[in-house]
């Protein structure tokens, strides 16, 4: 394997890429997502200047690292070593610390493949641990992690692939015919990663390793701007749209997330959605990592009806998140077949589109734990809003809640801030909050705009601050004359 212009060439490959042709793995029309080892202008002006005392160094590396998801889950292993952390279900459990070690030497064994600042690294798996720890991995070398979803199609990994400037696909051993295939078209190389042993490290498939250990040093420490994952809207009327995140964006998302449901090591869940959207990689997985909380994966790799209230109840699961159809799902088999136990959850998440409020009381009635429809989108990385935990404050069944941790207004088409109860185009800004998309100078344009990131959802703010969502402005699909349908990503 050799190098050419940062990016991962097989040696050996009949591809020829000419370094003039290479996919541009950071924009240049985008500074912020160009490799860099300082941050934005704001952490630039906190934390950077005149060279001071070591003492001073130290404690300026130690608030940057809280501004970083890595170094947010550095912090929560030391604080909950031996807790557990993720576990496969029926299989094994590991350890936050366990699970740190195996991310660091995943990481050293990625960088001695050459894998360096800002290559961007496909990962495509069902949800499983080889997942967990290769995104993990990727981010903690400096690289941008950029999952994708295993069923697209050949066409469409093709895309993704291309867009986002790949420079390595990683899957598991069972490989996937469709990435492979575009990404053999794009001259880009080919991985599998396997831990058939959770006593050793993972396994990758990538030529022999050079001589000599390969240690993560001062290069490799994580600065709040790095880009550290690449995911895409979902499209609908338009071609879907890249958004990079940052450490910091990450770190800001899950720090609330855990806020308002007071997430603590006491806490655990089951992973039913999958780790290539936000809503289950930052919300379900990351948030909970960082709490210092545990996370089961369903043995199979996916969500099953009939093994997740087993599962919940096995593991001691204290909530779970999931969209309104397998909240319907998990309603319906109730009605049906009840299990003989429930476990006795703080609470239950719904977020990526709206939940009917009879559905909701339904839930509440049936599961005794309060339902709590959430706001998020890709590019607040994920999180925006939430209704309460009950010792917070009522929720309300129809809202999407309070802004979490970031300022919200519904605007104007001037940009002005409207009264409550009067509708208008949803719009955030925060630390959690991309700075724009990738090669998109159009929809940066439109996106981005009197200081805010307009969402593009029509609501309005009710008197108690919370947000009711009423439609959505841009990126509809017409079903007939008068029927329009709001497509939510998540």
């Amino acid at each position: 394997m050799e190098r050419r212009q940062g990016t991962l060439v097989l040696s050996t490959s009949a591809c020829h890429v000419s370094p003039t042709n290479l996919p541009e793995s950071l924009p240049p029309s985008l500074p912020y997502f160009k490799p860099s080892t300082t941050s934005n202008l704001l952490i630039q002006h906190t934390f950077f200047g005149p060279k001071t005392k070591k003492k001073k160094n130290k404690q300026n590396k130690t608030k940057m690292e809280s501004l970083t998801l890595t170094g947010t889950l550095k912090n929560s292993t030391a604080q909950f070593p031996s807790r557990r952390a993720l576990s496969v279900s029926g299989r094994f459990d590991l350890t936050h610390s366990r699970l740190h070690d195996l991310v660091e030497e995943a990481a050293r064994l990625l960088i001695s493949h050459g894998v360096r600042h800002g290559d961007v690294i496909a990962l495509t798996f069902p949800n499983t641990v080889e997942f967990v720890i290769m995104f993990l991995a990727v981010i903690r070398t400096r690289a941008v992690a950029a999952p994708l979803n295993s069923a697209y199609t050949a066409e469409e990994f093709d895309f993704y692939l291309s867009d986002s400037g790949s420079t390595l696909l990683i899957t598991s051993v069972e490989g996937n015919g469709a990435a492979q295939a575009a990404a053999a078209k794009l001259c880009i190389p080919h991985a599998t990663a396997s831990l058939p042993d959770p006593s050793l490290p993972i396994s990758l498939s990538l030529p022999a390793r050079p001589s000599g250990p390969v240690e993560l040093g001062p290069a490799h420490h994580n600065d709040p701007s790095d880009v550290a994952l690449f995911l895409h809207t979902s499209g609908t009327t338009s071609r879907p749209k890249g958004v990079p995140l940052t450490q910091l964006n990450l770190a800001a998302s899950v720090k609330n997330i855990r806020s308002v449901y007071r997430l603590t090591e006491s806490d655990s869940t089951v992973l039913v959605l999958p780790l290539f959207h936000v809503h289950g990689l930052i919300a379900g997985l990351l948030s909970s990592l960082s709490a210092g909380s545990a996370v089961t994966l369903p043995s199979s790799g996916r969500f099953s009806a009939s093994s997740f209230w087993p599962d919940m109840l096995a593991y001691g699961a204290t909530w779970y998140t999931a969209v309104p159809t397998i909240h319907q799902i998990l309603l319906d088999r109730h009605f049906n077949s009840p299990e003989k136990a429930y476990p006795k959850l703080r609470f239950i998440r719904s977020c990526s589109a709206s939940l009917a409020p009879a559905i909701l009381s339904r839930m509440e009635e049936a599961f005794g734990a309060p339902v709590l429809e959430a706001y998020a989108m890709t590019e607040a990385a994920h999180l925006m809003a939430s209704n309460p935990l009950p010792e917070d404050g009522p929720h309300k069944a129809g809202s999407v809640g309070r802004p979490v941790g970031q300022e919200m207004a519904v605007l104007d088409e001037s940009g002005s801030q409207l009264p409550p109860n009067v509708p208008g185009e949803v719009c955030v800004r925060g630390p959690n909050v991309t700075k724009g998309y990738k090669h998109n100078p159009e929809a940066n344009k439109a996106g981005f705009r009197f200081g805010w990131f307009h969402t593009g959802d029509t609501g309005f703010m009710d008197q108690d601050g919370f947000l009711h969502l009423v439609g959505r402005i841009k990126e509809l699909i017409n079903r007939g004359e008068d029927e329009w349908v709001t497509i939510i990503t998540y």
